[in-house]
């Protein structure tokens, strides 16, 4: 690991820790940074992995699902709620062990979701609700979620040890240990997030994170601007951010798991 990134992840680490002992405003705005900025990288090069010929398809049916999102959010947080954290666990099942057993892969799809409501079920329950007005989620199915993810947070600890795989480790110890939203925030960069940045980097010969970025502006530059867009239109009617937020992430997380894996090419020219 160079001196830069040493400093990166220090740096990182430090507003995490100092996020968890914020008031919740404090941890709203460290995972709008965290997931919003540094994680939305891996998606900016949606449009790059696609072969030129199909670009516009695919940006057609990509920017179609961001407004359905968008929409549905508005008009029917209640349903866009659970049906998006059950498509963000099967993402994150399917792509963050792609090589790796059934088990495991379930275990990592549920635990990036639910681990968070282990040790703090009751901040968890209230973002969720605070996320979509008239969501209600009855006592015993969110203690049933808490245990789950605990549960399966343990196994990938365990494996984690016998593999020596410091990333499982470090990715699921926050997922467990911090606040909700710093926790979900460090495990999403940590597990998911960071590696397929890294992926994409290769996938496009890039050399650099710098020259991946600068490959990828355009794309990420619109995707913070409708971030910014849809945060602004919302938080008058929401003073804690939490309900733009999540609209903001499913409608840029729904198109990038349901629309990319259809038109992506694996093999560029």
């Amino acid at each position: 690991m160079t001196g830069p990134v040493r400093f990166g992840w220090a740096g990182l680490w430090g507003a995490a820790l100092a996020a968890s002992f914020s008031p919740p405003a404090g941890q709203v705005l460290f995972a709008t940074l965290a997931i919003g900025v540094i994680g939305m990288a891996h998606g900016a090069s949606d449009l790059d992995v696609v072969k030129r010929e199909r670009q516009f398809p695919f940006l057609a049916a990509y920017g179609l699902v961001i407004l359905i999102c968008l929409f549905w959010w508005h008009g029917a947080p209640a349903l866009a709620l659970p049906v998006f954290l059950l498509a963000s666990a099967l993402h994150f099942a399917l792509e963050d062990a792609p090589d790796g057993r059934s088990p495991e892969r379930l275990a990592r799809g549920i635990s990036m979701i639910a681990a968070p409501a282990t040790l703090h079920l009751q901040a968890f329950s209230a973002i969720l609700h605070e996320a979509a007005p008239g969501f209600s989620m009855p006592d015993s199915l969110a203690v049933g979620i808490a245990i789950m993810g605990g549960a399966c947070a343990s196994g990938l600890i365990a494996v984690g040890l016998i593999r020596q795989d410091r990333r499982l480790l470090t990715g699921t110890l926050a997922l467990l240990l911090l606040p909700p939203f710093v926790g979900f925030s460090m495990g999403f960069l940590i597990l998911h997030a960071l590696p397929q940045t890294r992926q994409r980097r290769d996938q496009l010969n890039c050399t650099s994170y710098l020259r991946y970025l600068q490959a990828t502006w355009p794309v990420l530059t619109a995707a913070l601007l409708l971030a910014a867009g849809t945060i602004v239109v919302m938080h008058p009617v929401d003073n804690a951010g939490i309900q733009p937020l999540f609209a903001v992430l499913a409608a840029l997380a729904i198109p990038h798991m349901l629309i990319t894996p259809l038109f992506e090419s694996r093999h560029q020219a």
